[in-house]
């Protein structure tokens, strides 16, 4: 495990003190919406941004985290998915860094099970889901478990996560998870031009091989090293001309309105199922029902945003239940209308995936 080192001040920009007020329709109870006429039902809830890989699409080897102190505590977390409950937020993914480094993860699923979302679920890429009490998440009311494997040749795998894993890790994660009762099981790759694009049709037999969904992803703007180029990225339709080159697929209808992946079955009724999140090429803002709250609390109404919304003083201050809730909402109506990664005046955000949460 990595060891943190005192963040620099000028790593993230300051949050702004308060967003400006929604207008009184955009707060009813039980309905967040955006300014674009969004509802927002899913909620990112990164809870730190420690990792044990350096994965070269998202982490420096020399990543500096967040002071412990500025992230949220376990009670803090709780609150926000309470509120966020209350505003009519059905989903809730749990994620980091990796959550399961976490020291109170047992705790907070405890705590958010008992909130009775409709999915609860987390992102994790594994490596040390031998030691957590998998069968007790799922009595706690864990409903899923999404994994990360961006290579399936050893010593790719050890380049990218800068580690010395394999993607035997993630298939003993497989193996746990389902023995455990959690289904479906998913697993991410980020598809990137040059360094794993070769794979891409193997990645679809081993879905097929265990039976699990694939989710081929599109290289984003995220990474700390500031290294992204458009050009590096493998669109949707590459992905899907390499695997059509071996199997056969059958389009299916999106999991909902406002889901990421494009997804797909094999014709030949085989198991496993393919999706691809097109994030780049063929973005799916305008049905985004996604708001993001990074570990030390800042509200990120979207992934790629310029400005976020610190909760932390109203958390350490007193705040009620009510004002929190009125404060999301304001954070929630200055959503933007699309992240513009194709417009030539994009900048990616301050903050990098491993600090914003997936």
């Amino acid at each position: 495990m990595s060891i943190a080192l005192p963040v620099m001040p000028s790593q993230f920009a300051e949050a702004p003190s308060r967003p400006v007020a929604a207008p009184p329709n955009a707060k009813r109870p039980g309905r967040l919406i955006d300014s674009h006429g969004r509802t927002i039902r899913d909620l990112r809830l990164s809870v730190t941004d420690r990792c044990n890989y350096r994965c070269v699409y998202c982490m420096d080897p020399d990543f500096r985290y967040m002071p412990k102190q500025q992230l949220l505590s376990l009670s803090e977390y709780v609150t926000v998915a309470r509120v966020c409950a209350s505003l009519g937020i059905q989903k809730l993914r749990i994620t980091g860094g990796e959550p399961t480094l976490y020291p109170q993860l047992n705790e907070l699923i405890a705590e958010l099970g008992r909130l009775e979302f409709g999915d609860l679920a987390m992102t994790t890429n594994g490596s040390l889901l031998q030691h957590m009490p998998l069968e007790q998440w799922r009595r706690d009311g864990l409903h899923r478990i999404t994994l990360s494997l961006d290579s399936l040749r050893p010593q790719r795998v050890a380049k990218i996560t800068r580690t010395n894993t394999t993607a035997q890790t993630v298939v003993d994660a497989i193996h746990l998870a389902r023995d455990a009762g959690f289904d479906p099981i998913k697993v991410n790759a980020v598809i990137m031009r040059g360094v794993n694009d070769d794979e891409i049709a193997d990645f679809a037999d081993f879905a097929r091989e265990h039976a699990i969904t694939i989710r081929l992803i599109e290289f984003m703007p995220l990474d700390s090293s500031r290294a992204w180029r458009r050009t590096d990225v493998v669109s949707a339709d590459e992905m899907l001309q390499s695997i059509t080159g071996r199997h056969k697929l059958v389009p299916l209808d999106r999991d909902d309105p406002s889901s990421t992946s494009l997804n797909f079955s094999f014709a030949d009724g085989a198991a496993g199922r393919i999706g691809i999140i097109a994030s780049v090429t063929r973005p799916f803002c305008g049905a985004c029902s996604r708001l993001r709250i990074t570990a030390d609390g800042k509200v990120r109404p979207c992934l790629f945003s310029h400005k976020e919304w610190d909760l932390r003083p109203l958390l350490r201050g007193g705040a009620t239940d009510d004002d929190i809730a009125g404060f999301i909402a304001d954070s929630m109506w200055t959503k933007q209308a699309g992240h513009g990664i194709g417009s030539q005046d994009f900048e990616p955000p301050a903050r990098t995936m491993s600090a914003i949460g997936g």
